[in-house]
């Protein structure tokens, strides 16, 4: 075949794939495999650590998560103003980094002072992996205001890149770390070394200098620094929310099966943010009047029903699902795991309805959130076994969806 004729043919498929991960298509494969590659590193944990030493890891990583709040107000800032915005995007930008830069050292530097609160908190054998803990909150901050930029811009590739550089080293650098020694301790360092990767992407991706053509007071410091608090402090009573309860399940439950729990939370996690490609591409609309109502309707449509899909999937292939979420070790747990898939769709339509409310700026609803979290604590900790722990998260997500959802209708029904 002459090259010229092979080149005709490779080259639509070429373009077809660069134009994929250029659009917001790409950002979907990029976040699915960026969660298959998490969740991959949480079963590698389960069953290289067993479930009394897995029950110590996952409140780590459900504290990570609480601590990323900041790095996704910061996104959502970035990406509000820059879409709402585009005239100032060199000053935005600017102003976000800055902002940004700030917020990392202080609460790396506050998690640090924190870390002995941390070892008893989840009654840790020793300080490392707090103190570990606390170095990955400085480079997972840095990268949420620099994703933010790029979501704003929609500049979708390196966002991918980014997301990307968030899933894969962390169950290669994690999973050796694992290897050489089968502890909480090298599985935090594994997490912290790979926390670094997203945030140079970022870095490179945004390295290209800017022409400030325009100067806005709405875009200084203060307000920018402002509105990430306020959305930081939304998104904080989500994953609160979202996170209490293994950290009830560690002190209620005993070792085997706090275990257990933290086993089918892999699978509520995974349901969780199956979908979270949705809230990304969907926020620009979302912040939209004409299109806010509309946009989260469908959203929350296409949410439910790869919810049910996955709820559906761990109960009729729950031998299967199994082996997500740590293997035989774990096999009590197994009746239960379209349980746990119900706490995730529950959880993922949360989601989006928090962030509605932020593209939207709106704050009030934080409040119910926050209601939320004492009832669930105040329910939880009376609970001693794993089955009546489940059905009272699923219990309370459910009652909080039901109330955020009429509210959020009732303040969208006039569209402008």
């Amino acid at each position: 075949m002459p090259i010229s004729e092979l080149s005709r043919r490779v080259s639509p498929a070429s373009t077809r794939a660069r134009a994929l991960l250029r659009g917001s298509a790409g950002i979907a494969v990029a976040m699915g495999v960026m969660n298959v590659a998490t969740y991959a590193f949480q079963m590698i944990s389960a069953r290289l650590l067993g479930p009394a030493d897995y029950g110590v890891l996952a409140p780590l990583m459900a504290l990570l998560m609480v601590v990323a709040v900041l790095q996704l107000g910061l996104q959502a800032t970035g990406a509000r103003r820059i879409s709402a915005d585009p005239e100032h995007v060199a000053q935005i930008e600017r102003v976000v980094l800055g902002v940004t830069y700030r917020a990392a050292l202080g609460l790396g530097a506050l998690m640090l002072l924190l870390s002995p609160v941390v070892m008893v908190m989840l009654r840790l054998d020793d300080i490392v992996p707090a103190l570990l803990l606390a170095v990955a909150a400085v480079p997972l901050t840095v990268m949420g205001g620099q994703a933010g930029i790029l979501q704003g811009e929609r500049r979708w590739l390196p966002l991918g890149m980014v997301y990307l550089g968030m899933g894969v080293p962390r169950v290669v650098v994690g999973t050796l770390c694992l290897l050489v020694s089968p502890t909480e301790t090298a599985a935090m360092l594994g997490v912290m070394l790979a926390m670094f990767v997203p945030a140079v992407i970022g870095y490179v991706a945004l390295r290209r200098p800017r022409d400030e053509a325009a100067h806005s007071e709405v875009h200084a410091p203060r307000p920018v620094a402002g509105e990430a608090v306020t959305a930081s402090l939304a998104l904080l009573a989500f994953f609160v929310l979202s996170n209490a309860d293994i950290v009830v399940a560690r002190n209620v439950l005993d070792d085997h099966d706090a275990g257990l729990y933290a086993a089918g939370l892999i699978l509520t996690k995974a349901v969780l943010f199956l979908p979270q490609f949705v809230v990304v591409v969907a926020f620009p609309s979302m912040s939209t009047v004409e299109e806010r109502r509309l946009a989260l309707l469908r959203s929350l449509a296409l949410v439910a029903v790869l919810g049910v899909v996955a709820t559906l999937g761990a109960w009729l292939l729950s031998g299967l699902a199994m082996v997500f979420v740590g293997g035989q070790e774990y096999v009590d747990v197994q009746s239960r795991l379209w349980l746990f898939a119900v706490v995730g769709t529950l959880l993922a339509m949360l989601q989006l309805l928090v962030y509605s409310v932020l593209a939207r700026q709106g704050t009030r609803s934080a409040y119910l959130v926050w209601l939320a979290v004492l009832v669930l604590v105040a329910l939880a900790a009376s609970t001693s076994a794993l089955s009546s722990l489940v059905l009272v998260v699923i219990a309370v997500d459910a009652t909080l969806f039901t109330a955020l959802l009429a509210l959020s209708l009732h303040r969208l029904r006039d569209p402008a």
